[in-house]
């Protein structure tokens, strides 16, 4: 389901107690739309109308830009690793490797990046 609000996405998979690992979303938004609770809602309910409840993000992590490769292919272990604080690997094909510590940065403020408490 189509919401008009999303430029880029990347669905990741984030650890949880209960459900052993869940979906996180990171987001880059259309340039006229703010990030905000409201936002965050309208993109879960279209993934839960799209894929089921099952698939029903338990975050959504709102940046200006995802990492991508020279071919602009986003590059989502890189996007996990950041979420998770956890090492990334290669990143030698990363065309903007600064997308990645701004997500580190955005899931530390929202207390979202330790892997080690959502195991």
């Amino acid at each position: 389901m189509a919401t008009g609000r999303v430029a880029e996405a990347a669905a990741i998979g984030v650890p949880d107690t209960v459900k052993g690992e869940t979906v996180g979303l990171v987001v880059t938004l259309m340039p006229d739309i703010e990030p905000g609770a409201e936002v965050a809602k309208v993109l879960s309910d279209a993934v839960v109308t799209g894929l089921g409840k099952a698939f029903r993000p338990s975050d959504v992590l709102f940046v200006d830009d995802l990492p991508k490769t020279r071919n602009m292919k986003i590059m989502r272990r890189a996007v996990r690793a950041a979420w998770l604080c956890l090492s990334a690997g290669d990143l030698s094909s990363l065309a903007n490797p600064e997308a990645l510590g701004a997500i580190t940065r955005r899931a530390n403020e929202l207390g979202l990046s330790s892997a080690r408490d959502r195991a």
